[in-house]
C-alpha cells in the first residue's frame, strides 16, 4: 500500500484519466446497437427468403410425386376405357350377319343387323354402333330407332372412314355432326371375297370418365398430337388448344368438320414456369372466374398420340411450407439473436460497470480518509460499550450470586429459630448427663458415668451436624457440576427444614431413591431448590388437618424426576402464567424470588422445572441430569 495516499492518487490520476467515461462509452454503445440491429435484419431477410425458396422447392417435389402417381391413376383409367370397346369393330368385322347385310343390302338383313347393334350397345360402354358402305352411307346403326339414328347418314368425309378403308384401322375424335355431342371414333374395314365390303365404326364418349376426374376437383384434360383438348374435367376448356394452332392444321380440322365450329383458341393458362420432366407452375383462370396458381404434370397415354395435363392447386400448400419454413427459421434464429443480444449487452454492461467502478474509486480514496478517521473514533466507542458491557455482565453475575445468597440466608433466617430450639434441647440434656456423669464418678460408678459420656458424645454429634448443615447452607458461591447422591440432597433439605417446621413434618411423605441414584449438580444449590419447593408446600397446608407432602423420584430413560406434590387449594391461575417472573408471589411477605432462582438452578445444570395445579394440589416435577456410570 502507498504510505501517502494524496500521492498515490496523484500518481493514479493520469491513468484513470486514459479511461474511457461511461459518456463515451454510452455513445459506443448506442452506435454498435444501431450496427447490431441492422445485420440482424439483414439476416434475419436473408433467412427468411431463402427459407421460402426452400420450403416452396421441397413442397412442389412433394406434389409433383403426388400428383404425378395421381395422373398415372388416370391414365390406367383411360386406358381401361379405350381398350373394350377396341374390340367390337374388329369382332363385328368378322361377323357373318355384317357381311351378309353388306353383300345382301336386304331390308331384313339389314334389320337383323340393327337389332344387333342396339344389344351390342347395351351391353357395352359404347356410345353407338354402325356400319357403312364402301360409300360412307351408313346402312346400320344402334341408335335405327332414336330421331337421331345414324342410318342413311354420308360419312365418306370422315377421317376414320377412309382411314379404314385405305390401311385396314382408324381411330378418331370428332364432334359428331348428328348428336353434337365428342367422342372417339373406331372404325375397322370389312373385307369381302372380291374386296372390301365397308367399314365397322364405335363411337366413344367420355362424360362419366370425366365426371370422375371433375370430383376430384382438380382440373386434367387430355389433348391430341396437335395440343386439342378432347378429354376434360372443365367442361368449358374442351377443344380449346395448349397453343396457337398453325394455320395448315387449323384448314385441315375446319375441312373434316372434326371439332365443328369451336373457336380453337389456347387455353386460358398463363405465366408458364418450366421446372424439370415438363412439369411447370403455370396460372389457371378456372371456371369461377378465380386466377390460381397450379402445378401441371404431363403424362403421355400408351397406344395413343395423346396426352394427360393434370393440375395441382400449388398456391395453398406453397404459401403454407413457406409460411411453415419461415416459422422454423425464425424459430432458429430468435434465441440466437437473442443470445447474441444478451452477450453484446453483458460486454457492454461489462465495460460501463468498468469505467463507473474506476469513476467512483477516485471518489471512494477520497472518502477512505474520512471514513478512516469516522470508524476509528466509533472504534474507539465500541470498545468502550463493550468493556462496559463485559462491566455490567459481570456485575449482573455479582448480583445474581448476591441474589441467590440473599435467598439462602433468607430461608435460614427462617429456621434458625427452630435450629436455637433444636441445638438448646441437646444442650440442657448434654448438662445434666455431665452432672450426672460427675455424681457417678464421685460415688465410682465408672459404667454408669461412660454411658453419660457416650450419650453426651452422641448429642455433642447430632448438634455438630446441624451447624454444620447451617454454615454449609449459608457459604456462598457457584460451583461447577458434579456426580451427587440425590438421597443426601433430600435428607440435607429435611434436616434444614425439621427446625423450623417442627411438629408438622409428620405430613411429609418421603420415599427416598437407592444411594446409587445421582445426578449433576451441586448438593448446596439443589438442597436450596427443594427447600423451596418443601418450604412452600408446607406453608400452604398451614393448619390442614389432612396435609400431605410426597416427594419421590424415578429414573427415566432421559433423566430422573424428582417430584414434589402436595394436595393444597393450588396455585391461582394469574399466578401460574407467571410463576417463574421475578416478584410474583401470593405471599404478604414474599418477595416472588424463591421459585425464579430455584428454575435457574435447575437450568445451570442442565435441567427444568415443571409445575401443574388445579383446586386438588400442585404438583412440581424437577428434571435433572443423570450421573454417568462410575
Amino acid at each position: 500500500m502507498c504510505e501517502n495516499m494524496h500521492r498515490c492518487g496523484m500518481l493514479q490520476r493520469p491513468a484513470a484519466a486514459l479511461a474511457p467515461t461511461p459518456e463515451l462509452l454510452a455513445g459506443r454503445a448506442r452506435r454498435a446497437w444501431l450496427l447490431f440491429t441492422a445485420a440482424v435484419l439483414a439476416i434475419i431477410a436473408a433467412a427468411l427468403y431463402g427459407a421460402g425458396l426452400y420450403g416452396r422447392s421441397t413442397e412442389i417435389e412433394a406434389l409433383a410425386t403426388q400428383g404425378r402417381t395421381d395422373a398415372n391413376l388416370k391414365v390406367a383409367l383411360l386406358r381401361a376405357v379405350l381398350e373394350n370397346p377396341r374390340a367390337l369393330p374388329l369382332l363385328l368385322s368378322e361377323d357373318q350377319q355384317v357381311h351378309d347385310a353388306l353383300s345382301e343390302r336386304s331390308p331384313a338383313s339389314i334389320d337383323v343387323l340393327n337389332r344387333k347393334l342396339e344389344g351390342l350397345v347395351s351391353g357395352t360402354k359404347a356410345s353407338v354402333l354402325y356400319v357403312t358402305g364402301t360409300d360412307g352411307l351408313a346402312i346400320a346403326s344402334s341408335n335405327w330407332r332414336e330421331p337421331v339414328s345414324f342410318v342413311g347418314n354420308d360419312y365418306g368425309f370422315r377421317a376414320y372412314f377412309s382411314g379404314a378403308m385405305e390401311t385396314g384401322t382408324a381411330e378418331y375424335f370428332a364432334l359428331g355432326n348428328v348428336s353434337k355431342r365428342p367422342g372417339l371414333y373406331i372404325s375397322r374395314r370389312v373385307d369381302g371375297a372380291s374386296g372390301p365390303l365397308g367399314v365397322v365404326v364405335v363411337k366413344m364418349e367420355f362424360d362419366q370418365l370425366e365426371s370422375d376426374w371433375r370430383e376430384a376437383n382438380r382440373p386434367a384434360y387430355v389433348s391430341d398430337a396437335h395440343g386439342v383438348v378432347l378429354i376434360t374435367s372443365v367442361p368449358s376448356w374442351r377443344f380449346l388448344t395448349t397453343e396457337p394452332l398453325s394455320r395448315p392444321v387449323l384448314a385441315d380440322i375446319r375441312a373434316n368438320q372434326q371439332f365443328g365450329d369451336a373457336p380453337l383458341v389456347p387455353l386460358p393458362i398463363t405465366k408458364p414456369q418450366p421446372l424439370s420432366s415438363g412439369v411447370a407452375l403455370v396460372h389457371a383462370i378456372t371456371p369461377g372466374g378465380s386466377d390460381a396458381e397450379y402445378l401441371r404434370l404431363p403424362t403421355a397415354v400408351p397406344s395413343t398420340p395423346w396426352r394427360l395435363d393434370y393440375l395441382v392447386p400449388a398456391e395453398a400448400p406453397v404459401a403454407a411450407a413457406q409460411r411453415e419454413m419461415r416459422l422454423l427459421a425464425l424459430g432458429v434464429l430468435v434465441p440466437l439473436i437473442a443470445f447474441a443480444a444478451y452477450l453484446l449487452w453483458r460486454r457492454q454492461s461489462g465495460q460501463m460497470r468498468i469505467a463507473a467502478e474506476q469513476a467512483a474509486r477516485a471518489e471512494l480514496e477520497r472518502r477512505v480518509v474520512e471514513r478512516t478517521q469516522d470508524l476509528s473514533r466509533a472504534r474507539d466507542r465500541l470498545q468502550a460499550e463493550i468493556i462496559d458491557h463485559r462491566s455490567t455482565e459481570a456485575k449482573l453475575q455479582v448480583m445474581q450470586q448476591e441474589l441467590v445468597q440473599a435467598n439462602r440466608l433468607a430461608t435460614l433466617g427462617q429456621v434458625a429459630a427452630g435450629v436455637a430450639h433444636e441445638i438448646n434441647q441437646p444442650v440442657a440434656t448434654i448438662r445434666a448427663y455431665a452432672d450426672n456423669a460427675r455424681v457417678f464418678l464421685e460415688r465410682k460408678q465408672s459404667a454408669s458415668a461412660e454411658e453419660n459420656l457416650d450419650a453426651i458424645a452422641a448429642l455433642t454429634e447430632r448438634i455438630g451436624t446441624i451447624t454444620e448443615e447451617l454454615k454449609a447452607f449459608a457459604r456462598k458461591g457457584r460451583t461447577a457440576a458434579e456426580p451427587i447422591e440425590l438421597r443426601g440432597v433430600i435428607e440435607g433439605a429435611v434436616v434444614l427444614l425439621r427446625s423450623r417446621f417442627a411438629g408438622r413434618l409428620d405430613a411429609l411423605a418421603i420415599t427416598l431413591p437407592p444411594p446409587a441414584l445421582k445426578v449433576m449438580g451441586n448438593r448446596l444449590r439443589l438442597e436450596q431448590v427443594l427447600i423451596n419447593l418443601l418450604q412452600n408446600a408446607l406453608e400452604a397446608l398451614d393448619g390442614r388437618d389432612d396435609a400431605r407432602v410426597e416427594v419421590s423420584a424415578a429414573e427415566t430413560a432421559e433423566d430422573v424426576a424428582l417430584v414434589v406434590s402436595d394436595n393444597g387449594p393450588g396455585i391461582p391461575p394469574a399466578i401460574l402464567k407467571s410463576l417463574f417472573t421475578p416478584f410474583n408471589t401470593s405471599k404478604e411477605k414474599g418477595l416472588g424470588l424463591g421459585l425464579v432462582i430455584a428454575k435457574d438452578i435447575v437450568a445451570d445444570y442442565g435441567g427444568r422445572i415443571e409445575v401443574s395445579s388445579s383446586g386438588q394440589g400442585t404438583r412440581f416435577t424437577i428434571h435433572l441430569s443423570k450421573a454417568a456410570a462410575a
